[in-house]
Formats: C-alpha cells, sequence, structure tokens
C-alpha cells in the first residue's frame, strides 16, 4: 500500500492547497482504479488489456493488476475455470512476453496461453506449465522446438461443449511443452511458430477472437500471479 502521508507531505511542500487537494483525490482514484475483483463470468477491458473469466461451479477470486497484471486464487471441487489477460483480438504473429511473480498449482491446472478462433472455431492451447497432470492426454503428433524447448503437438475434439458462441462441436489444437518451464522474468512465447507447426498436420486456424495469457485449473485449487506483454 502506499505511503499516502508521505506522499502528501511532499506534494504540500510544492502545490497550492487546492491543487494539493486535487492531487490527493486523483492518487486515491488511481489507486481504487489499479485492481478490480471479480468472480463471476465476464470478459471485459482493464488497464488496456482485455480479460477473459469463466467457470461452471466451485470458487475462483480474481485481480485484475496494473497494466498486464491478474491473479487468482481457486477452489474448484469438481468444477472447471479459465481467466486471464491479453488482446480482445489473437493473432497467429504475436510474440507474447510473461512473468510469472506465482505459479502455485494443487492439483490438475495449466499455464498456457490460450485463445480461439471462428471459421473454424478452434480452441487453441501453448500449455507452459502445469499441475499433477500434464495434458491433454493421447497420443502426440508431432513437436516443435521454439523459446528454448520443446513442445508436443495434439489435437482432441469436443463435442457440444461450452465455446465462444455457445454450445457447439469444435477442435482444440495444443502445444504442451515437454517439461514444465521454469517460471521468472521476460519468458517469451513465439506464437506463429506453434500456428506454422499445426498447419504442417492440416490443423488451421480461422479468424481470431481474443488471445491471453491464462491460469485454467480443474477439479483443483491453487494460485497464481502474471502479467503478461506483447513484445
Amino acid at each position: 500500500m502506499k505511503d499516502y502521508t508521505t506522499i502528501t507531505s511532499a506534494l504540500r511542500r510544492i502545490l497550492p492547497e487546492g491543487l494539493l487537494l486535487a492531487g490527493i483525490v486523483g492518487l486515491s482514484a488511481t489507486a481504487l482504479q489499479a485492481q478490480t475483483t471479480i468472480t463471476s463470468n465476464q470478459t471485459g477491458t482493464h488497464n488496456g488489456y482485455f480479460y477473459t473469466y469463466w467457470k461452471d461451479t466451485g470458487s475462483a477470486t480474481m485481480t485484475l493488476g496494473s497494466g498486464g497484471n491478474y491473479s487468482v486464487s481457486w477452489n474448484l471441487g469438481t468444477g472447471n475455470f479459465v481467466g486471464g489477460k491479453g488482446w480482445n483480438t489473437g493473432s497467429s504473429y504475436r510474440t507474447i512476453g510473461y512473468n510469472a511473480g506465482a505459479w502455485q498449482p494443487n492439483g490438475n491446472a495449466y499455464l498456457t496461453l490460450y485463445g480461439w478462433t471462428t471459421n473454424p472455431l478452434v480452441e487453441y492451447y501453448v500449455v507452459d506449465s502445469w499441475g499433477s497432470w500434464q495434458p491433454p492426454g493421447g497420443t502426440a503428433q508431432g513437436t516443435v522446438y521454439t523459446d528454448g524447448g520443446a513442445y508436443n503437438l495434439y489435437r482432441t475434439q469436443r463435442v457440444n461443449k461450452p465455446s465462444i458462441v455457445g454450445t457447439a462441436t469444435f477442435y482444440q489444437y495444443w502445444s504442451v511443452r515437454t517439461s514444465k518451464r521454469p517460471t521468472g522474468n521476460n519468458v517469451a512465447i513465439t506464437f506463429n511458430n506453434h500456428v506454422n507447426a499445426w498447419a504442417n498436420n492440416g490443423w488451421n486456424l480461422g479468424s481470431h477472437s481474443y488471445q491471453v495469457m491464462a491460469t485454467e485449473g480443474f477439479q483443483s485449487s491453487g494460485y497464481s500471479n502474471l502479467t503478461v506483454w506483447e513484445q
């Protein structure tokens, strides 16, 4: 929490009383706008970034911080949650940078670049780390080497499941790092390398909807704190 007594004393030395009051009000408004806590399904924009929050059952509290920062505390029972910050319109050519200040899953969870396209309707994941289970299961259909590691490629199908256009049948494209990526500062995901690897298998994306650096959990609990940006 900012020390407003110290800030006020500094302002008092340089500003007239009227401007001082306006400055204090402005600082307070900035502080109030810096964080927003949400607990229900929604999308929107916050501090220049798109965000999404979706869950079916259980508890998940998402706090939107400054810039591309957010944190999530979740306890889902048998439920599923996915949320993150990023961009309202994704791009096949975006390089995403992120810091994982905390990544503490207890059970099934992913730390992932996540997004959707339409025509065709596709849900995609570039998974850098996970909890107790490495998704998505099954046999890999290739490997792409990028950003200092290897990612196995998978395609799965969801039948009559929730999507950005309502209940639908669609494919999921996956790139899953073969070992959990160490979290830290200035981690990069060169998304176009994954897009090209999927396309080499005949798995094409459509028109981009949103694209976020996401936390997903199911039948689990945990805490994450991430900051995302475009490199």
